[in-house]
């Protein structure tokens, strides 16, 4: 039963997920017809696309603040009202700077979702089950890029204003996730550690472990007396080491390349002499092979470990990313391409998206980990606006060959990277992480 109920709550906050790939997928089938229809430049367009992440990195920013301050449940509920009034707003707005508000407000929301939500599902997970659990967010994040892909490819059938109706119809999921928000507890550390509540604490950790949350309790109030104060800056000598874990592992995780291609892949497909109409169907595929290789990490990231999956992968996108380079350099069909994103979509699910919310949200101990959180997503998010803004402009002049050649370079480094500094995480409570990290 217990299970159960922690599997529930998971799932729900994980919708936070679904919203946050569906918001940052769907711009990808309505960029080229917003461009139109304000008539845009490279740079307008540029920034339309990357306004959204700009907010993103905002909202990841100072998603800790009101994380730590009002708790994480009360933080999701103000999150689903903002993806709730961003979908609404960019989908009827009329005027290309009420649109860029509202893509803004919609960045924000996918910001805070990405510090909140894998805080919440880490602090309420059993140890041998967190990574499955936590992974559940980027399951549903590849899920909801998956739909916006089939929604964008079914409703941009329908015509030139087509791209109101795939903006808009976030706000379903955003109604369900206001909704059913309500219904999960807070998190017990959080009660803990910020209001002293250890009585209603505890009653929440009897439904997800009846047999061990003594010990689980016994561990978090422990961890209250090491010395450490909630108000402690993660950027303190004390944290260095995960605050350089987290730094590093968000950063490759976009010099990968991945939001280059799930923001302009019918661009992208485009460039490489796919028909309009065959790049919005190659997008459907690469959010079905996003979809199964998320879910196939999600059976053994508990199993054989983050740093195993991470290894796997390093070495599949080098490879991928080289033959993508090369075909594109040697001017061969459209297909090559997309069979070689195909591939390295499945490599970069499998374990950089299947395993960066779970490791940077288990890494920090419990007294900074909505900071700690706050700087893996910003550096995140960050760096994905670097890519979204400069994709449009390197990719006119100069075309995709060199650009995904870069990436390849990027990826040989994180995998030097995942061999020699990366921890293992799996099996172990988050205040024994917390502890282990920082003392090695």
């Amino acid at each position: 039963m217990r299970k159960n109920n922690v599997f529930i709550w998971s799932i729900v906050v994980a919708l936070g997920g679904f919203l946050f790939g569906f918001d940052t997928a769907v711009i990808s089938g309505a960029e080229q017809s917003i461009q139109k229809y304000w008539q845009l430049n490279d740079y307008q367009h540029g920034f339309t696309v990357s306004i959204a992440l700009i907010g993103t990195f905002f909202g990841a920013l100072i998603g800790g603040i009101p994380s730590n301050a009002l708790g994480r449940k009360k933080t999701l509920l103000l999150i689903a009202a903002i993806y709730l009034l961003a979908s609404l707003g960019t989908a009827l707005a009329t005027n290309w700077y009420v649109f860029l508000l509202f893509r803004f407000l919609g960045g924000l929301g996918v910001g805070a979702s990405s510090v909140t939500a894998p805080i919440y599902i880490s602090e309420i997970s059993p140890s041998n089950r967190r990574g499955r659990l936590v992974a559940l967010f980027q399951f549903n994040i590849v899920f909801g890029i998956l739909v916006s892909y089939l929604s964008n490819y079914l409703i941009g059938r329908s015509g030139e204003d087509s791209w109101r109706l795939m903006l808009g119809i976030q706000a379903i999921p955003s109604f369900l996730f206001l909704i059913l928000i309500r219904f999960v507890p807070e998190s017990p550390r959080w009660l803990i550690l910020n209001k002293g509540r250890i009585d209603e604490a505890g009653e929440t950790m009897k439904i997800i472990d009846p047999d061990g949350y003594e010990k689980d309790l016994e561990e978090i109030k422990n961890s209250m007396h090491l010395g450490n104060s909630t108000t402690e800056s993660v950027f303190s000598k004390t944290y260095r080491k995960p605050a350089m874990l987290a730094f590093l592992f968000a950063l490759f995780n976009q010099l990968s390349g991945i939001n280059a291609i799930i923001y302009f892949a019918p661009r992208i497909f485009e460039m490489s002499g796919l028909a309009k109409s065959s790049s919005l169907l190659s997008t459907v595929g690469i959010g079905l092979v996003n979809f199964s290789f998320t879910l196939l990490a999600m059976n053994f990231i508990d199993r054989f470990g983050r740093k195993m999956l991470m290894q796997v992968g390093s070495v599949g996108l080098i490879a991928t990313l080289g033959i993508a380079s090369l075909a594109m350099y040697s001017h061969l069909t459209g297909w090559a391409v997309t069979g070689a994103f195909l591939v390295y979509i499945a490599f970069f699910a499998f374990s950089q998206g299947a395993v960066i919310w779970v490791f940077i949200s288990e890494i920090f101990p419990n007294e900074v980990r909505a900071q700690g959180q706050t700087l893996g997503s910003s550096t995140h998010w960050a760096m994905a606006i670097i890519i979204a803004f400069s994709f449009p402009f390197f990719s006119h002049r100069f075309g995709g060959a060199p650009i995904f050649a870069f990436f390849c370079a990027m990826m040989i480094l994180q995998l030097i990277f995942v061999w020699k500094v990366m921890p293992e995480t799996k099996g172990r409570s988050l205040e024994q992480i917390g502890q282990t990290v920082i003392m090695h």
